[in-house]
């Protein structure tokens, strides 16, 4: 009789691990997509694929509005543009990690 304990194909593991892997900041976007688009996986793997591929849309826009705002404007300000756009990006690196953390620590 097999132990379940100790058996590293669990399924909650293995959907821990799918929730982990749409959460990775800027590359999570395109399992997130696959999911979503072919319904595939539990109730939780796709509320987590909605909410990546939300979180990275509005970091890309707003990333690429300060990026091209940077573009037309003098050098001073397009140093501040510039600055908070890395800004912006460490915070949604940041909130990437800390919902891969709390999957992660979340318990069966």
């Amino acid at each position: 009789m097999k132990n379940h304990q100790n058996d590293p194909f669990q399924e909650g593991k293995l959907e821990k691990l799918a929730q982990i892997t749409r959460l990775i900041p800027v590359v999570g976007w395109v399992p997130a997509l696959w999911t979503v688009y072919h319904h595939q996986g539990s109730r939780q793997v796709l509320s987590v694929s909605r909410f990546s591929l939300r979180l990275t849309v509005i970091w890309a826009i707003a990333y690429g509005l300060l990026w091209l705002s940077s573009l037309q404007t003098s050098e001073t300000f397009m140093l501040r543009l510039l600055y908070l756009n890395g800004l912006l990006t460490s915070g949604y690196i940041l909130v990437c990690l800390g919902f891969m953390f709390r999957v992660w620590q979340r318990k069966n």
